[in-house]
């Protein structure tokens, strides 16, 4: 596994600063080919157990991360971040498109939620946009992501979108993971954010207890 955490001395200070942050390296080479000749590439990271100590280390101006890495929830990962670096702007790219994990994205204090499928000279603009201190929601999600900021603003932490009360139901019925992303038709990842999301929204802290909790309101 690479972890590259070099400052490019060469680069100029007066450029904004960029943390890449990504489990494929050929992604984290390609973003550092886009951006080079206009931000200033303070480090390239492949393992998101590193991402924190980066990060109060080199003071980036951005950080681009993914939703889902190895040994990380981007989210939980997104928060983290803004707590020890509340300046820096976070900018997820990622190919997620669930509208609920976009909100909580941006419960979490991102400025950008991107698809991956976005091409290279609209993502170089979304970035400008970032370091400007606008925002930027993947088109095909920001109504359903808008209402679901209104309808369940950051403090509401008791309230479960619909999407996760479905999650629950099933996991409440013995479904696996995986029967659970097959019926919803999402990925198993998204599951594993969603029952995640309910788990530290409820302050429930096993998987045991998020049934017990289902099934106390009759959720099953």
């Amino acid at each position: 596994m690479r972890t590259e955490t070099t400052i490019d001395s060469r680069a100029s200070t007066a450029r904004p600063r960029v943390l890449l942050v990504d489990d494929h390296a050929l992604l984290l080479d390609a973003l550092e080919r886009l951006f080079s000749d206009e931000w200033n590439i303070v480090g390239k990271i492949d393992d998101a157990r590193c991402v924190l100590h980066a990060a109060e280390t080199m003071l980036p101006d951005v950080v681009i991360l993914d939703v889902a890495m190895p040994f990380s929830n981007g989210l939980e990962l997104a928060r983290k971040l803004k707590g020890k670096c509340p300046d820096t702007r976070l900018v997820f790219l990622t190919m997620n498109e669930d509208p609920d994990i976009a909100a909580e994205a941006f419960r979490m204090g991102a400025s950008a939620y991107v698809l991956k499928s976005l091409a290279a000279s609209e993502l170089s603009r979304v970035m400008r946009d970032v370091h400007a201190g606008k925002h930027y929601i993947a088109p095909s999600l920001a109504q359903t992501v808008v209402h679901s900021l209104v309808e369940r603003p950051e403090d509401d932490s008791k309230g479960l979108t619909d999407r996760q009360k479905d999650v629950l139901r099933l996991i409440t019925r013995g479904l696996t993971m995986k029967e659970v992303a097959a019926a919803l038709n999402i990925s198993t990842r998204t599951v594993a954010f969603h029952k995640y999301q309910m788990m530290r929204q409820l302050g429930i802290a096993t998987s045991a207890e998020l049934i017990q909790y289902a099934v106390r309101r009759s959720m099953h």
